[in-house]
């Protein structure tokens, strides 16, 4: 509606109605959230969990609202049609941008349950946002370098503790649990440094996925695989904001999970690991083969004219 507006017009725009929207069901989030922190008990959150994620579902719609009235992005979508709301879910998706949080939220939003984000212990300082998804029980992952793990071996066991207690939080009411396997957004210089073998992603770490399942048992009844590519290249999220994302492509498909995956021990049994590793490994280059379909679709004249990848 507003698509003909200047971008820096439109991003402005769009930023203030974010905010709006966030202070507003916000506020209303951390008031009923106040009960839960009050009464701790499974019982209270049973009832209580279901209404804080009606307000986050509110909040992601006012999200797609602004986004409708500020964008003249184009949509090409497939897999919908695959999605239920009912029961629970692992959803897992390659990862570029800030903006694929907003892309996840707006399409899965209401039509599988509530998605839940593993997050960066540094997010929790977020103003208003921090606040709010401590409240909806989002985990905080401290995400240790290399070189301090090595030093403290022992630090592993914070993020596998934190897993494991958002993960009972998660067993009480129906939730979509979201793994980006890859564990950051991608770049040339990220994928250049890790000799990664995909043309289009970073290597994934099974870790958080495997934690997940052990957790939560047999509840996942699918893993959902989504896929997003920006055929004009990755936006950042002002770039977002201010209209310049011509064109998201998602493709999502519904995948079995293997019935043992719930109940081996990733940590202890290197066989168990080595076949949840190629499992995923297996999944991923399917990605980085699809991505390069859309991709060529896309720009068929620019893929033909491009060397193929040495």
């Amino acid at each position: 509606m507003l698509g003909f507006l200047p971008p820096l017009l439109r991003g402005l725009i769009a930023s203030l109605a974010l905010l709006i929207n966030s202070l507003f069901w916000c506020s209303l989030l951390f008031l009923v959230s106040a009960l839960k922190w009050l009464l701790p008990l499974p019982p209270v959150r049973r009832r209580i969990d279901p209404v804080l994620n009606a307000i986050a579902g509110c909040w992601i719609s006012g999200n797609s609202g602004w986004m409708a009235l500020t964008q003249r992005t184009r949509w090409d979508v497939q897999g919908l049609d695959e999605l239920r709301r009912d029961g629970w879910a692992l959803v897992n998706c390659n990862h570029q941008s800030w903006v694929d949080i907003f892309v996840l939220q707006h399409l899965l939003n209401r039509r599988i349950p509530m998605l839940k984000f593993f997050l960066k212990q540094q997010l929790i300082y977020v103003p208003v946002m921090g606040l709010a998804w401590w409240a909806l029980d989002f985990p905080f992952m401290r995400r240790h370098s290399a070189a301090a793990l090595r030093a403290r071996p022992e630090l592993r066991q914070q993020d596998r503790d934190a897993t494991r207690r958002a993960c009972e939080k998660f067993a009480l009411v129906p939730t979509s649990v979201m793994n980006f396997a890859e564990g950051t957004r991608f770049s040339r210089a990220k994928h250049q440094a890790q000799g990664s073998p995909y043309r289009h992603l970073l290597k994934p770490k099974a870790g958080a996925l495997a934690l997940a399942l052990h957790a939560m048992g047999s509840r996942f009844e699918a893993l959902i695989d989504v896929t997003i590519v920006y055929p004009a290249g990755a936006p950042r999220f002002w770039d977002f904001l201010c209209g310049r994302c011509p064109q998201i492509t998602v493709r999502m498909q519904r995948l079995p999970i293997p019935a043992d995956f719930c109940s081996g021990d990733y940590e202890q049994d290197p066989v168990f690991r080595a076949r949840v590793q190629a499992w995923l490994a297996q999944l991923w280059s399917a990605k980085d083969a699809q991505i390069s379909a859309l991709l060529a679709a896309a720009h068929p004249s620019r893929n033909a004219a491009s060397p193929p990848p040495g």
